[in-house]
């Protein structure tokens, strides 16, 4: 790959000055020949090949970084779903508590592939697993996880949207001394994706290779100072200043890709183009919409507003890379967005208008604080609410919502670091404990027969 000199320059700019960053390199590796019949040992075979194989991973994160003078913010490790790898009698929070161990002592961040699949049904020793991840992520650091409750191609599993509903609560519980921040390593999907960098809800699925490096570019402010220039423009010229952009952005995360690939002898996966806020000035996707022409990001216009971004920042990066994968758009996670949480805080921003935004951005409902005396079932809903969403338009989406215990509505919660700070949002009253406690599952729609 080669760069002219203006290119140069603007990348210099955009770093210096834009808040573009490298927001993730993760190395995705598989599990599957860790498989043992004694839990034990597929554990210690977890950790060996997560040591071995990511030694260096950290230390050549930061070289590029050094090397481009491209801050890379975080370095990270997916793994193939432990639900698949399995253990005997459902023993898998050795397995867990090894994931934790190597991820401390290779020095990423998080590490990502508590996981299972279970769109379509729930083996028993998948049910053995999902009554295991509350207790794993309260007693892990580093160690995220996820679970596939629906698709496309196989509907929604109403079951698992249940027991999701409650393993959250009981997260939420085994972390009330920390604002029940076990919630926050929790994602739940439909149509989750085999090669997502980001957090929480990266995991390896099972066509990926050995080892491979994906990484997550993100530029939220990138984005908004180029669209300072743009005011008058309609919305056509709006669009491709967003895709011209975006392109820019995607062609430092393809040569950091490369780099790190052929540095760690990993194959090279994907880039990811997502614009991820954090709670800095300055790096607001909420904020992007609002140059585009809102008052406030929440108010009418802003489901519109984030489709237009959403759909040329795929445009633009998949034109500067034959391999951008992942999720690629815009996050709208409310704590980690400075402007999102303004927006929360004094109402515009409500729960029926985001979820309205997640027909539209990348993935869904992320990062949202409720009140820790949140039902179980009303979790479940918002959680199925999603799912339709995701089922019906062929498109992923998710929840990571915190029913954040001892805080009701009108309360703040603070998470820490890029996780940030949230108000505790309201919810609607009425009760969907009927509807869920059916279980079952939600019939493919009929834009799934596409053989």
């Amino acid at each position: 790959m080669t760069f002219n000199n203006n290119e140069i320059l603007e990348t210099i700019d955009m770093l210096d000055n834009q808040n573009l960053d490298v927001r993730t390199i993760t190395m995705a590796l598989s599990l599957f020949d860790c498989i043992c019949d004694d839990p034990q040992r597929t554990a210690l075979k977890v950790y060996d090949k997560i040591t071995k194989k990511a030694a260096n991973l950290v230390k050549v994160g930061d070289t590029i970084g050094r090397e481009l003078g491209a801050e890379i913010v975080n370095k990270r490790v997916s793994v193939t779903p432990i639900a698949l790898i399995g253990s005997s009698g459902g023993k898998f929070l050795p397995i867990a508590k090894a994931m934790d161990k190597a991820a401390a002592e290779i020095g990423i961040d998080f590490i990502g592939g508590y996981s299972a699949l279970v769109q379509k049904g729930i083996t028993p020793q998948e049910k053995l697993f999902l009554e295991t991840i509350p207790e794993a992520l309260a007693s892990t650091k580093k160690v995220c996880s996820s679970v596939n409750l629906a698709s496309t191609k196989s509907g929604i599993n109403m079951d698992a949207v249940k027991t999701m509903g409650e393993k959250i609560k009981e997260a939420a519980h085994l972390t009330a001394d920390n604002n029940s921040i076990a919630c926050a390593k929790l994602v739940v999907f439909a149509n989750g994706v085999d090669d997502n960098p980001f957090m929480a809800g990266a995991y390896t699925g099972a066509p990926e290779g050995d080892c491979v490096i994906n990484v997550g570019v993100s530029g939220p402010g990138v984005v908004e100072h180029a669209l300072k220039k743009m005011r008058g423009a309609d919305i056509a010229a709006i669009a491709e200043t967003i895709k011209k952009t975006a392109f820019k952005i995607t062609r430092l995360g393809q040569l950091v890709a490369e780099t790190a690939s052929a540095r760690l002898n990993c194959g090279f996966g994907i880039v990811d183009l997502s614009l991820a806020p954090t709670p800095k000035i300055g790096d607001s996707v909420a904020k992007i919409l609002e140059e585009m022409g809102l008052s406030e990001i929440g108010s009418h216009g802003s489901t519109a507003c984030l489709a237009i971004l959403n759909d040329a920042v795929k445009k633009g990066g998949v034109m500067a890379s034959s391999h951008v994968g992942g999720l690629s758009g815009a996050f709208i996670p409310v704590s980690e967005d400075a402007k999102m949480m303004e927006a929360a805080r004094r109402g515009t921003l409500t729960i029926n208008k985001l979820e309205a935004m997640t027909s539209v951005c990348s993935v869904g409902l992320d990062m949202i604080a409720v009140a820790g005396d949140t039902k179980a079932a009303v979790i479940s809903a918002i959680i199925a609410d999603e799912c339709a969403i995701g089922v019906i338009n062929n498109k992923t989406t998710a929840v990571r919502i915190i029913p954040v215990e001892g805080k009701k509505v009108g309360d703040e919660v603070s998470f820490g670091g890029l996780l940030g700070s949230a108000p505790i949002m309201p919810l609607n009253a009425g009760d969907p404990s009927v509807f869920i406690s059916r279980g079952g599952r939600v019939p493919a729609p009929i834009c799934s027969n596409r053989n």
